[in-house]
């Protein structure tokens, strides 16, 4: 039996594409690496990597690793757990995604990498992606996927259900500073990535997906789709499709493996 099951990781695990790549997932406001354990979950369950392990780090910006990377691993995939996990300063959060980076490039020495993000955690990319586009040192962003990101605005605090617009073009009518800070990436996103942007609608005429409106998750558009080699959207709808569920929702894991990860 054991050996029968053995045999069937291993058959599915061949039929992903097998690269050196690692894919880091950012949790939100608030979340954990918990956040993000059942989409890397579904991911190892799939046969796409059998190497997961945790950056920690700490409030000072320290990163310490838990679990071990081997060298020749294939498709590993990186939890990044942020221990001061409130925090709304976004250039300090893209200062940390960078030190998780760094850290990791000097123990295993990458060229390029995957970034995933969920709510806040698309913030910390995507100001990591403001400073550091252009520095040669660091691995190329090869696929990014944004989760429940609030690029402009957030119910609650500075959005309102149905208030924020877009024109034609995705850019937002009104931006918010957060936002506005962004518009430098107009000119400077790396032209080489692949973008997949998740967001929910739980259909209850909000269009958004409880904390998060679908334009604001939409505004991703304006700021990269013209450099990006590839931009796609997926909504999904429902209750599952509410901001923290996403996160949890098996329909999103099939469409993060498939994009990620595609079958050879």
């Amino acid at each position: 039996m054991f050996g029968g099951k053995l045999y069937i990781q291993k058959a599915q695990a061949a039929t992903y594409v097998q690269q050196n790549i690692p894919t880091l997932f950012f949790h939100g406001w608030g979340g954990s690496y918990h956040s993000e354990t059942q989409m890397t979950t579904a991911a190892k369950s799939a046969g796409v990597t059998d190497t997961v392990v945790r950056a920690d780090v700490s409030p000072k910006g320290h990163v310490h690793f838990v679990g071990q990377l081997a060298a020749n691993a294939k498709n590993p995939i990186i939890q990044v757990n942020y221990q001061n996990n409130r925090n709304g300063n976004y250039y300090e959060d893209g200062r940390w995604a960078k030190n998780v980076i760094v850290a990791l490039q000097k123990q295993y020495h990458f060229q390029k990498m995957n970034l995933v993000g969920h709510s806040m955690g698309n913030m910390a990319i995507m100001y990591y992606l403001m400073a550091n586009t252009n520095d040669p040192t660091l691995p190329t962003l090869n696929k990014q996927v944004d989760i429940a990101g609030h690029f402009n605005g957030i119910l609650g605090m500075n959005d309102a259900p149905n208030q924020m617009k877009l024109a034609a073009n995705g850019q937002p009518i009104h931006m918010d500073k957060d936002y506005r800070a962004l518009l430098k990436l107009r000119k400077t996103y790396p032209k080489q990535v692949r973008v997949l942007n998740i967001y929910g609608d739980k259909n209850d005429g909000t269009h958004s997906d409880g904390d998060v409106s679908n334009a604001s998750s939409q505004s991703l558009r304006y700021l990269i789709a013209k450099r990006a080699q590839s931009y796609t959207e997926k909504k999904f709808v429902g209750p599952q499709a509410q901001h923290s569920r996403l996160h949890e929702n098996k329909a999103v894991d099939k469409v993060l493996i498939r994009f990620l990860w595609p079958q050879s």
